[in-house]
């Protein structure tokens, strides 16, 4: 059935777009487009044809769920479609309104006059996945509103206003209804008898554009080493000034096809559908109510506690503060202001809009407060029996049916859950530091969550804009339980040989954000030791490297102390500077242990790093932790500074090839005999079998 429905208003035929929710161009779409196109065309009645979508979106762009299928590319293809309207006699003017993106941008592009809401957001996107404009965004674009604003748009990715766009772009903004403005403004086409205005005929005129594009090209290439789509889009906007529109049209096609198949281009389109799948829920059915979310409690007013705070009260929830101590109370809401006032400063907030947020926020010293709260989420000290207690205060004091949540990164949600007469509404909320900021939120399932409390903790996420993961209940989750075998690894190759330096060199080169000891120091190595003192117990059977404790029992807990495996002076490299101190530390170890050193190069560095992340991966996913692989890449993409380009560690295990990476595992083994290293089960099952994790 065609997804373009046709209709006359007099002597103007109406054609909509319909694929909802957003007008992806589904090959069902385009296929009714051109015949709503030539239906138009031989109608004697119709002098000109409106193209419009909803009012949530014109189109934004290929249909998603056809993405990256033999179907996207199958005729009529979009550069078809625009071609059938340019190609027609009658008049064709795009309406306008909501999310006018990508290939629904370049569709607009191809008709001879465009009419918008001032609010419709319009942009080229794709250098966000990767790729380029590929159905002649890139060559109509700079014709219609110059080659410095389109490029702008086109290698930034950015998405402006229709008010915000340069001009040339839209021959009229709607300031009424625009289905009624568009009509009116197709008659007077039709009246003035305006010729029609294709932007593959106008000319660019651009002196001196070979230098401007090597200062750009220049000036681009410092800026996204790691990425080569921008570089390509700025190829494909200079075609448009040095060749004609066909040419330009071939060079913008070859680049796209170029970027299509680089594993950078994989990477991102990985993220971007991977963060859409972590949406989705196993056991729950789509009919599932969620919980009405009114009012927030958060107990716990220090930097996380206060940080999980200002997510809710930027959403507009009215959020109850609790904490023990006035003074500790004072800080929270102090760190709050401080933040809200530091975005007033940016220019990100207005003066009103802060004391609004401020006005939501309840400060207390009592749980009568949070009595009438719809979620509480604790966000105090790592410590089972501390946070057993609080739980014990909460089944007394919340109303029935409040969501309870605990902040926990590594602890027991079931344990938690237990301590209550109301397991059903207990559920993880794990939230990364600097809570406000961070997109990450793992979202832990204990075994007898209710299936509406995982449903409205979702929706909430969306509403303050994160990107929750589901993870199963384990020590540590997904991201921190991977984290333990990554560190540990780094740990035995500074026993081995190597320096905290080196190894956060070789990490960070390779396109981590921060090194294991950088980020252990920022953490603070204290919380590192208090989990490791508990998995000696738990585990004994799990060796670990002796030297972090080492550290620890000196006091040495990173930036806060102003030591840590770094030095930290006042006024100096935040990154922290080498330390002598250490290295005697390390090597007295090792004399003490009688561990011969070798060099270790970058490569081994990485590999033992990253394909430990890989082996705890894979059995998370074997236990069923977490749902899918690319869910484990989502978190480690948001929360833990894994490379973008590189699409999260189960992504680039497919990209060198499972079975590689089961050879150095086995490899690895050899050398340390740690039981560690026998690739898990699913590993091998996946490389005998052909098969990826994604």
């Amino acid at each position: 059935m065609s997804r373009a429905q046709i209709q006359l208003h007099g002597d103007i035929a109406v054609l909509t777009l319909n694929n909802p929710p957003l007008n992806g161009l589904s090959l069902s779409l385009r296929t009714g487009l051109i015949e709503g196109i030539d239906q138009a065309v031989a109608d004697e009645q119709v002098k000109a044809v409106v193209l419009i979508g909803s009012e949530r979106a014109f189109s934004s762009g290929a249909d998603i769920r056809e993405f990256s299928s033999p179907i996207a590319l199958a005729e009529p293809t979009l550069l078809t479609v625009i071609s059938v309207i340019e190609e027609s006699p009658k008049p064709v003017i795009a309406a306008i309104g909501g999310a006018c993106l990508g290939g629904g941008m370049e569709l607009a592009l191809g008709c001879h006059f465009r009419i918008a809401t001032r609010a419709a957001q319009v942009g080229l996107p794709e250098v966000k996945l990767g790729l380029l404009p590929g159905a002649g965004g890139t060559q109509r674009l700079p014709r219609l509103i110059g080659v410095e604003p389109a490029l702008n748009m086109i290698v930034a990715g950015r998405i402006l206003r229709a008010d915000q766009v340069a001009a040339g772009l839209f021959d009229a903004l709607a300031d009424g209804d625009l289905l009624e403005d568009a009509l009116g403004f197709a008659r007077a086409i039709v009246r003035e008898r305006r010729p029609l205005r294709r932007a593959r005929d106008l000319t660019i005129d651009y002196p001196n554009a070979e230098g401007f594009f090597q200062y750009v090209r220049s000036t681009v290439g410092t800026a996204t080493k790691k990425f080569p789509a921008p570089l390509k889009c700025v190829e494909a906007v200079a075609a448009s000034v040095t060749k004609p529109f066909d040419e330009g049209m071939r060079i913008e096609h070859d680049c796209f096809m170029e970027l299509l198949g680089t594993p950078e281009s994989k990477a991102l389109r990985h993220a971007f559908f991977g963060e859409r799948e972590a949406a989705k829920l196993e056991g729950v059915s789509e009919g599932t109510s969620p919980r009405r979310i009114g009012k927030v409690g958060v107990i716990g007013a220090g930097t996380m506690g206060s940080g999980i705070a200002m997510n809710f009260l930027s959403a507009g929830l009215p959020v109850a503060l609790k904490e023990t101590r006035a003074d500790a109370l004072e800080r929270g809401v102090a760190h709050i202001r401080g933040n809200y006032e530091k975005s007033l400063r940016r220019g990100k907030l207005s003066e009103a809009e802060l004391e609004q947020r401020m006005a939501l926020l309840q400060p207390t010293l009592s749980y009568e407060d949070l009595g009438d709260a719809d979620l509480i989420i604790e966000a105090v000290f790592e410590d089972m029996k501390v946070k057993e207690a609080v739980f014990r205060d909460l089944d007394v004091n919340a109303k029935p049916g409040a969501i309870l949540a605990t902040n926990t990164s590594t602890l027991d949600v079931n344990r938690i859950a237990a301590i209550t007469q109301r397991p059903q509404d207990v559920i993880g909320l794990h939230f990364f530091s600097p809570a406000n900021v961070m997109k990450l939120l793992e979202v832990v399932r204990g075994e007898k969550t209710g299936t509406d409390v995982l449903a409205t903790v979702m929706q909430l996420a969306k509403r303050i804009r994160k990107i929750a993961v589901v993870a199963g209940v384990c020590d540590g989750f997904i991201g921190n339980r991977m984290l333990f075998p990554y560190t540990r690894q780094a740990d035995f190759l500074l026993e081995e040989g190597a320096t905290p330096w080196q190894i956060d060199r070789a990490l960070e080169k390779w396109g981590m954000a921060m090194g294991p000891f950088r980020m252990s120091d920022l953490a603070g190595n204290d919380i590192g030791w208090a989990i490791r003192k508990r998995r000696y117990v738990e585990t004994p059977e799990v060796r670990y490297s002796g030297i972090p404790d080492l550290l620890c029992e000196m006091g040495r807990y990173g930036q806060k102390t102003g030591a840590g495996w770094y030095r930290y002076e006042d006024g100096g490299n935040r990154g922290g500077t080498p330390d002598p101190v250490v290295e005697e530390i390390i090597a007295n170890y090792r004399k003490t242990h009688g561990i011969a050193t070798r060099k270790i190069d970058e490569k081994e560095i990485v590999e033992r790093c990253i394909y430990a992340l890989v082996n705890e991966g894979a059995r998370i996913l074997e236990e069923g932790i977490a749902q899918r692989a690319s869910d484990i890449d989502m978190v480690y993409l948001n929360g833990y500074g894994f490379p973008l380009h590189r699409g999260g560690p189960m992504l680039y295990a497919d990209t060198v090839g499972l079975y590689r990476v089961a050879r150095a595992m086995d490899r690895f083994a050899r050398q340390s005999g740690d039981s560690f290293w026998q690739p898990a089960s699913l590993l091998r099952t996946l490389v005998t079998d052909g098969r990826n994790f994604n």
